[in-house]
């Protein structure tokens, strides 16, 4: 890891994460009914919940609003859902300063365009790796991992080991 990245990593006290796509793997299933399914991966949900045990807060910041996605914020204890939030930029900047934070102590995870404005301004934007290429472009980190598919884990673990959590975690955990 480079020392730019474990800078910006070490600073980091909110993370704030996009839905479709980033914490799911984008793909929007509907039933029979009109009810819609989203598929959430179990690592990245419980790496939410060390990412909280650390004392490191989350926020969901999706344009679209579904009960799916709050009935798993609720499930993951996630600090704060904003969900019609559209444009991002508006309801980010409420965002952090209900938090009382600045720009720099925020990592925002990505996918596409309606996320740019935010990303530019966050102390570490990161794209997951299904990204489009203009959020990949606006990025300080790009994932291996698919959204859906472990990438808020992967951020969530680069976040606590930049911080010194992670050995805690494992010495509670193993």
């Amino acid at each position: 890891m480079n020392s730019a990245l474990n800078a910006r990593l070490k600073k980091i006290k909110l993370l704030v994460m996009d839905v479709d796509g980033v914490l799911t793997d984008g793909k929007i299933v509907v039933d029979a009914q009109g009810k819609e399914l989203k598929f959430f991966d179990v690592q990245d949900g419980f790496g939410l919940v060390l990412l909280r045990q650390a004392g490191i807060k989350t926020a969901i910041l999706s344009a679209r609003s579904s009960p799916a996605v709050a009935a798993r914020a609720e499930d993951l204890k996630i600090d704060k859902i904003c969900q019609d939030a559209y444009p991002k930029s508006d309801v980010y900047a409420r965002l952090i300063r209900e938090f009382g934070l600045m720009d720099e102590k925020v990592c925002f995870v990505a996918d596409d365009l309606p996320d740019l404005a935010v990303l530019k301004r966050v102390g570490l934007a990161v794209a997951v790796s299904n990204a489009v290429a203009e959020v990949k472009k606006a990025a300080h980190y790009i994932t291996a991992c698919r959204g859906g598919d472990g990438a808020v884990r992967e951020v969530v673990e680069l976040i606590l080991k930049a911080q010194g959590k992670w050995k805690n975690i494992l010495a509670r955990t193993g």
